[in-house]
Order: structure tokens, then C-alpha cells, then sequence
């Protein structure tokens, strides 16, 4: 009878660890299809919820499984709490990290809608991660029976070590923090640094900072010197921006012909330009009269930083052949140079001529005399 009971134990202990794998199957085929269709939706937030829960639903099936097969079975009360706590701790950690997944993609979500950069920022991704696992782990091993108190003790002191012989990396993930809580520097941004380097923001992780440059490298500055260095934004506090072009004329020129003129290439510029600002008021303004020409500046309006070299680019060849088909000259710089000759030259220099041989004609230390 015992023997037959045992038996009975094992087939239900049996059937239970195979309905768990069964419905494990099914929830991941499930959430397969679901996937599917959450790619046909604006938010990619439910994308980034069913990959996790494709990885916690299944998990979860054969944890709760297993747990029925070992209710089944006639184990021992501290054989039975064993199993009951570990199970309980891999379900902690299996959920922990699904947790963490959904969260950093949120926040990585949520960044590039903001920025629309989709690797941005992700000095707060790897925080959000590191925060959620640690809570899950700690959660886990209380679950275990493990006393947390000492280890959170060994931590605070070992934080202390850890933080003073990384200090130069600390430095850098708190400027890295800063830099984004106080919204100076953006992923997506056009920045420009008073040691020269330039470019688009592309990430902002915990140890340095990337920056694309308009040939394509990448640039990697530290957060703690980005911090510390002075820097001009050309994203904010908008995108669009105004960029000066210097042109010159002749002083013979009408310069209200030469004004309507050049306003008119504008306004074509304007329009036919992609990146270029319509509705941006086009203005010629005329500043010094240089050596040879009257210089003025033209003021146009770009979309963002990288436009100004096309929108420049075609605004002077127009204004070139514009001009040329109005007479208008655009000269070079020159100088007159005017040599006067003294009529009343000194008789000693002329009375007195000194003879110089001829170079073919002269000994040799003649010649190395004229030579020198």
C-alpha cells in the first residue's frame, strides 16, 4: 500500500512538472504572437513589455509546476521548505531581471522620444538596471533565509574603499548625472567645445561622453571634463539658428541695387533650399568701407547646425551668377604703389662712377666679391 502510494506521489509529481513545460510552451507561443502585433502599434512600450514577460510567463510555468509536483510529493518539512524557499527565490530573481528589462527599455524609450536618438543616454538605463537587480537580489537572499544586515553593513564599508580608489570614475558619473539632470547637454544636440572638439551627442554613459563629428568619427570626452569645459550648444534653446555670410562690392555700386538684389537670392535660397527657413527674415546689413570695396553682411536661417554648409554653399554660387548678370563687381584688394624720383641729385654720387667689371671679365676674387 505505501509502495502504491509513492508510485501514485511520483506519476502526480510527474504529470505536474509536465503541465508546467506544456503551459510554458503555449505561453511563450502566446506572447510570440503577441510581440507581433504590439510591432504594429505607436508605443513601443508594449514591445518592450511582452519581451519580458516572454521570459518571466514561461519561467513562472515550470516554477509553479514544480512546486505542485514537490506538494506531492511525501517530503520532509525542512526538505519541503528548502524547495519551497528556493523556488521562491528563482521566481524573486527571474522576475527582478524581466522587471529591469522593462524599466531600462522604458527609459530608453522614453529618452529617445524626447531626444530622437535611440541609443541615448544611457548613464540612466544602466542605473535604473543596476538599482532593480541589486533590490531583486537582496529580496532573494531574505527569501533564502539569509540575513541582509551584515552584508548591507560590508557594503557601506567597502563603498567607502570602492569610492576612494575610484574617484576619477565616480567624478565622471556624477558630472554624467549632472550634466543630464540640468538639461545643458542633450543626446541629439549640436555642441561645440572651447578646445575645439564638435558634433552631435550621440550618448551619454556612465563614464564619458560620445560625440559624433560631421566626418562621421567619434569624439570620446570624459563627463568630468565636459563639466568643467566651456561649450556652446548650437541645440538650444532651439534648433534653428542664424548664420552670417561677408560679401563685398564695389565703392561704384548702388548699394539699394546691390540690397534688392541680394535679398531677392535669399528669398529663392529660402524656399528651394532643404533646411533652409522660409519664413526666416532675410536681411543685408552693410558695415565698413574696406580698401578697395564696401563690405556688408548677409544673414540667413537654418533649420539646424549641419545645414549652414548646403544653405551657404548654394546661396554664394547664386549671388555669383546673380551678380555677373547685373554688373555688379566684386573686387579683389589692390594697391597703387607711387615712386617719386629727386631731380636735384648730389654731385658727389655722380661725378665719381666706379666702374663693376663684367662677371666673365673679372678675376676670380672679383667675382666671388659680386657674387657675395
Amino acid at each position: 500500500m505505501t509502495r502504491g502510494l509513492v508510485l501514485h506521489d511520483w506519476v502526480v509529481a510527474a504529470i505536474a512538472v509536465a503541465a508546467g513545460l506544456v503551459a510554458a510552451v503555449l505561453l511563450r507561443a502566446l506572447l510570440r504572437w503577441l510581440g507581433k502585433h504590439a510591432l504594429r502599434t505607436r508605443w513601443s512600450g508594449d514591445d518592450i513589455i511582452v519581451d519580458a514577460l516572454r521570459t518571466v510567463a514561461p519561467w513562472a510555468a515550470v516554477i509553479a509546476g514544480t512546486a505542485a509536483a514537490a506538494s506531492a510529493l511525501p517530503l520532509t518539512t525542512r526538505i519541503a521548505a528548502i524547495v519551497n524557499h528556493s523556488l521562491t527565490a528563482l521566481l524573486i530573481l527571474v522576475t527582478t531581471f524581466s522587471t529591469a528589462r522593462v524599466i531600462a527599455g522604458l527609459v530608453q524609450s522614453v529618452a529617445h522620444s524626447r531626444t530622437g536618438v535611440a541609443g541615448s543616454a544611457t548613464i540612466f538605463v544602466n542605473i535604473t538596471r543596476v538599482v532593480v537587480v541589486a533590490m531583486g537580489s537582496l529580496v532573494a537572499l531574505d527569501t533564502l533565509g539569509i540575513s541582509i544586515a551584515p552584508l548591507l553593513t560590508a557594503l557601506g564599508v567597502g563603498g567607502l574603499a570602492v569610492a576612494l580608489a575610484l574617484q576619477d570614475t565616480l567624478a565622471n558619473l556624477f558630472a554624467g548625472v549632472h550634466i543630464l539632470a540640468s538639461k545643458t547637454v542633450q543626446p541629439g544636440d549640436y555642441m561645440r567645445l572651447s578646445s575645439g572638439e564638435e558634433g552631435y551627442v550621440v550618448d551619454i554613459n556612465w563614464r564619458n561622453t560620445v560625440v559624433r563629428n560631421l566626418s562621421n568619427n567619434l569624439v570620446i570626452i570624459p563627463n568630468a571634463r565636459l563639466a568643467r569645459t566651456n561649450m556652446t550648444n548650437y541645440s538650444r534653446p532651439e534648433q534653428e539658428l542664424s548664420i552670417l555670410v561677408q560679401v563685398g562690392v564695389g565703392y561704384d555700386s548702388d548699394l539699394e541695387h546691390v540690397e534688392r538684389v541680394t535679398l531677392e537670392v535669399i528669398d529663392s535660397v529660402m524656399v528651394d533650399i532643404t533646411g533652409a527657413l522660409p519664413h526666416h527674415e532675410a536681411a543685408v546689413r552693410f558695415h565698413t568701407f574696406a580698401d578697395s570695396r564696401i563690405n556688408f553682411t548677409v544673414i540667413l536661417g537654418v533649420g539646424e547646425f549641419s545645414d549652414q554648409y548646403r544653405i551657404k554653399h548654394e546661396f554664394i554660387k547664386r549671388l555669383h551668377q546673380r551678380y555677373r548678370a547685373e554688373g555688379i563687381a566684386i573686387p579683389a584688394p589692390t594697391r597703387t604703389v607711387s615712386l617719386q624720383h629727386d631731380k636735384q641729385t648730389p654731385s658727389s654720387l655722380v661725378s665719381s662712377p666706379v666702374p663693376v667689371p663684367h662677371p666673365r671679365e673679372a678675376p676670380d676674387s672679383a667675382r666671388a666679391d659680386l657674387k657675395g
